[in-house]
């Protein structure tokens, strides 16, 4: 589709414009079956109340797992694990119980917090009890051990039986230098579950992140909706005894409250932190903590199909779209249902919609290709995870993965966001198919939220497959960038992992709809060459992709 002229492409934009169309030229061009009435009646379905709110171990999961294995299999669709369409993926749900308690005590004080008011806290230990008992606090800055950066926030320091009070995001963040870490663009140190896993790392047993809304990219309201209630977890070893007894997270408020009782100047110690040299300081406070648990082990499953290629049909190119959503308020059979529209009830519906225009394509693609819609996704990518450690296809065969979250609702864009840019050679790929749709790619617009790294395309990147997380972007065609930017933090800020991101008849899908098209477009390149892409030189995760490569004898 031409709908803008390509001016001024320039040499490279021609090189890549017609390595797409030699790449493609199997295939006579042909209007793809991506049809508005289907994308708006999967949302609509996936999305609705009586799905209740699509929580792994719930009834809602069932329905969600029945209507997708009978659309793959409506599709012609082959199981994508063997004889199965699913692959059970084992969970531990440990659900705190009211009355979950924390307080800081020091210089004759003590200061109890309010649950979800001042703060949620939680355990990954399956344990029915689990708390802190006077344990020592310490400020350890962003909590980050980053060799790569010449950073070390543990550096000198003992915290082994000590509770860490970490900030959320990395220093770059803080001081937009670009000589520090990557400036403007969160790292995957600035990610919350790395900050628990590191401080659990070093014998932490308690560990407290600093809530701020511009820096976490989510407000309070999203904290206690994602952290309170019922918490998915991998089954761990050893109980959990590797993590700490104590996780959560403290209000803005709550953590001022907390350094002005220890006698230090919030706003001077915060700016210290994001300095080089920064050293953990201790806030001469205890910490004590007491929560009890509900603990049930089940299996979720992810749901997976293949269509065979016709050539290198040993060959896999990934299209994957987490189908879960949040339930049901509090875990509580009567709480208000997170239907969860956007996300991620559209990039389900994206998922099958470009499934069935694959299966409908002739000749087939060359290379096959999987799509996959993984349990977990808003609890630590527990599905994507499990599919990369436990793969039905070799990840050294797997060309790539183009992850379907959150697609952009909305009218057409002159732009499209790389979630996590400047990564992979997939970018290339995606610049020659949108140059065709005469659309500019860019990267993403708030790159401080580190939206990748929350992603399921980040379980195949740690496992060196090239990942792609694109979407519309905010240059909308009729209202300009301004109003397309007001429009996605609005969604953020306000329909974001909350009651509201619900589906409205209203919404315009056009945009989408191009989205998905040159998502089609990226696929079948993928698929109809010989060629696997490569991280860039400069990403963190190059090193895995060539090893694994020429382990395949590549």
């Amino acid at each position: 589709m031409m709908r803008r002229a390509c001016i001024g492409v320039g040499l490279v934009g021609a090189v890549l414009l017609l390595a797409a169309c030699a790449a493609t030229g199997s295939h006579p061009a042909r209007p793809s079956p991506l049809d508005e009435d289907a994308l708006r009646s999967t949302i609509r379905t996936l999305a609705a109340d009586d799905f209740d709110g699509r929580r792994p171990g719930t009834a809602g999961e069932q329905k969600t797992l029945q209507y997708l294995v009978a659309e793959f299999k409506r599709m012609g669709l082959k199981p994508g694990n063997g004889a199965s369409y699913l692959q059970p993926v084992p969970v531990v749900e440990i659900t705190a119980q009211p009355g979950a308690v924390l307080s800081f005590a020091g210089h004759g004080r003590v200061r109890s917090l309010v649950y979800r008011h001042d703060m949620v806290i939680w355990t990954r230990r399956e344990l029915a009890e689990a708390g802190l008992v006077h344990s020592p606090m310490m400020f350890v800055g962003y909590g980050i051990v980053a060799p790569q950066y010449g950073w070390n926030d543990y550096a000198g320091v003992d915290v082994r039986g000590k509770t860490v009070v970490a900030l959320v995001n990395d220093p770059g963040y803080a001081t937009r230098d670009p000589k520090v870490f990557m400036g403007g663009t969160m790292t995957r140190y600035g990610g919350w579950r790395y900050k628990l896993n590191e401080a659990a790392r070093h014998g932490a047993a308690g560990v407290l992140l600093v809530h701020d809304t511009a820096a976490a990219g989510f407000d309070w309201d999203v904290v206690v909706n994602r952290f309170s209630g019922p918490q998915l977890e991998a089954p761990a070893v050893n109980g959990g005894g590797e993590r700490a007894a104590i996780e959560g997270w403290l209000s803005a408020a709550a953590a001022r409250q907390l350094f002005a009782a220890a006698g230090v100047d919030f706003g001077a110690v915060t700016a210290a932190a994001s300095r080089p040299g920064f050293r953990a300081i201790a806030l001469h406070l205890v910490a004590d903590a007491e929560i009890h648990n509900a603990i049930r082990r089940f299996a979720s499953a992810n749901v997976i199909a293949l269509l065979p290629g016709h050539k290198q049909r040993r060959e896999y190119v990934v299209y994957s779209a987490h189908w879960d959503s949040l339930g049901r308020a509090g875990g509580r059979p009567s709480g208000a249902v997170f239907d969860g529209a956007v996300d991620n009830a559209s990039g389900v519906a994206g998922l099958l919609l470009l499934a069935k225009s694959f299966s409908a394509t002739q000749p087939p693609p060359g290379r096959s290709m999987v799509f996959l819609a993984p349990t977990g996704g808003e609890s630590g990518l527990l599905g994507s995870r499990y599919y990369v450690e436990h793969p039905p296809y070799p990840l050294a065969d797997t060309v790539a993965d183009i992850n379907l979250d959150m697609l952009h609702i909305g009218g057409p864009t002159r732009d499209v966001s790389v979630i996590g840019f400047g990564q992979s050679e997939l970018e290339r790929y995606l610049s020659a198919a949108a140059l065709l749709q005469g659309r500019t790619v860019r990267a993403e617009p708030n790159p401080q939220q580190g939206l990748y790294f929350g992603s399921d395309a980040l379980s195949f990147a740690e496992h060196g497959v090239p990942a792609l997380y694109a979407v519309g972007g905010i240059d909308d065609d009729a209202r300009g960038p301004i109003w397309g930017k007001a429009q996605l933090d609005a969604y953020r800020l306000h329909r974001f992992c909350q009651i509201g991101d619900q589906y409205a008849p209203d919404w315009n899908l056009r945009g989408t709809l191009e989205d998905l098209r040159l998502y089609y477009a990226v696929g079948m390149r993928l698929a109809d060459t010989r060629r696997f892409p490569n991280w860039y030189p400069n990403s963190e995760f190059r090193a895995i992709r060539t090893r694994s490569r020429e382990e395949a004898g590549d």
